[in-house]
C-alpha cells in the first residue's frame, strides 16, 4: 500500500512540475529579428528547425520583419501558426504582435469646453 501511496505521489508531482515547464515556456517572447533559428524553434509553437531556420534565411535575404504577420512570406508559415504564438512573437519595439481578430481601444481626447 505505501508503494502505491508513494507511485501516486511521484506521478502526481512529475505532472505538476511539467505543468509549470509548460506555463513558463509559453510566456517566453523571442524577438523575431534577432533571435537564432534554435530559439526561434524552442519558443515558437509549430516551428521545428527547419522552419526556424527558413525564418532566419529570410530575414537575411529580405531584411528585417516589420511586424509579426510578415512571418507569412516565409515559406511554411500561415495565419494560423502566426496567431498560435501571438504573445510570443516581438520585432524589437516595445509591442508585441496582438492575436488576429484582436480588438484595439482607442483613445479619446476630452471635448474642449
Amino acid at each position: 500500500m505505501k508503494t502505491l501511496s508513494l507511485l501516486l505521489k511521484s506521478v502526481f508531482l512529475a505532472f505538476m512540475f511539467s505543468q509549470l515547464a509548460v506555463a513558463a515556456a509559453s510566456s517566453e517572447v523571442v524577438n523575431i529579428n534577432t533571435a537564432d533559428a534554435a530559439t526561434l524553434d524552442r519558443v515558437l509553437v509549430g516551428i521545428g528547425p527547419s522552419k526556424a531556420q527558413a525564418i532566419v534565411a529570410y530575414r537575411k535575404a529580405n531584411g528585417a520583419f516589420k511586424n509579426a504577420e510578415a512571418l507569412a512570406d516565409v515559406k511554411g508559415i500561415g495565419p494560423a501558426t502566426i496567431k498560435r504564438n501571438a504573445g510570443r512573437i516581438s520585432t524589437g519595439s516595445k509591442t508585441v504582435a496582438k492575436p488576429t481578430g484582436a480588438k484595439t481601444i482607442a483613445k479619446v481626447a476630452p471635448a474642449k469646453k
